[in-house]
């Protein structure tokens, strides 16, 4: 049986993303938090597939890339069996396969390209927008905690943000501009988040943070498509897919700002586009991810 709740404070390494192997590419994974919507956080999906495929590949090896479809709704009751093909093995680089099966069938594929260290005269990066300092900002507790201290709070809103503050999430957010939740007025579709993994991970095997930085990359990511939107309410929303590209070492128990965008949506889809920076500026990981979203129109009420 899937173990759902108990302490994600320690290391998501050693809790979330840590799987069970059962044969030589073959491992179990279970769950330790489930969202409100009581399907599989996609993020952990991901990451625990990654996990999966960095057991295939030698230590010198890094992650570079990984492209995954979400192709069922995940089960929080039962376990999620990862397996492994060794799709290609050359010299550079090697190509690993992961389907994630659940009750006999793939709810997740995805499909991670690793690399040799290679040095390059090419390189080049974006500049990192100016944001504070995570140590100026709250951190999305406290923010909401702020919300449920005013008293004429409508109980809609004030059962909302009590079932988020109870969501025991491995990721300590700071946002920068925290939007209005009650707000119906469109707003520029664009976050800026400081994000690091709960609990101390340490200077371990690159292809850890990165699986760490896997899972944090999906949390609220999808949402940023719905600013320019707030006159609706979200009927059902979900991945679609998921693809990141990591470019430089970092730590995923560090801060790091989420640089989230959305270029596009319509036909029930949204894009998002993502972007990790460490401290110094150095552009780490970069996400995109496109979903299906069905909305309809929110009936105007106060919030008090």
């Amino acid at each position: 049986m899937a173990e759902a709740g108990g302490d994600l404070r320690g290391a998501l390494s050693d809790t979330v993303l840590s799987l069970e192997r059962l044969d030589t590419d073959l491992f179990r994974g279970r769950h330790h938090w489930v969202p409100a919507t009581r399907r599989l956080f996609g993020g952990q999906i991901v990451g625990q597939a990654l996990v999966a495929a960095a057991h295939a590949v030698s230590r010198e090896e890094q992650v570079h890339s990984l492209h995954c479809y979400f192709v069922r709704a995940g089960d929080p009751a039962v376990p999620v069996l990862y397996e492994v093909e060794r799709t290609r093995s050359g010299k550079s680089f090697s190509v690993r396969s992961v389907k994630a099966i659940q009750h006999g069938q793939p709810i997740l594929i995805c499909q991670a390209s690793f690399q040799l260290s290679q040095h390059s005269p090419l390189q080049h990066q974006f500049t990192m927008p100016a944001a504070p300092p995570p140590e100026e900002l709250l951190t999305q507790e406290e923010l909401i905690a702020r919300f449920l201290q005013n008293p004429n709070l409508a109980e809609k809103y004030r059962r909302r943000l009590n079932k988020i503050q109870a969501e025991n999430v491995p990721i300590d957010i700071k946002p920068v501009n925290p939007p209005d939740i009650f707000t119906t007025e469109q707003q520029e579709p664009k976050q800026l988040f400081w994000v690091r993994a709960r609990g101390y991970i340490g200077d371990v095997d690159m292809k850890v943070h990165c699986c760490v930085a896997a899972y944090i990359s999906d949390y609220a990511f999808l949402g940023t498509a719905l600013l320019p939107h707030r006159q609706y309410n979200v009927k059902f929303m979900v991945s679609l897919d998921h693809s990141m590209w990591f470019h430089a070492p970092f730590r995923a128990d560090h801060w790091m700002l989420y640089e989230c965008e959305s270029p596009w949506a319509g036909g029930c889809r949204g894009l998002v586009h993502g972007r990790l920076w460490r401290r110094d500026g150095v552009l780490a990981v970069t996400c995109a991810q496109e979903g299906v979203i069905r909305v309809e129109q929110k009936l105007t009420q106060s919030k008090l």
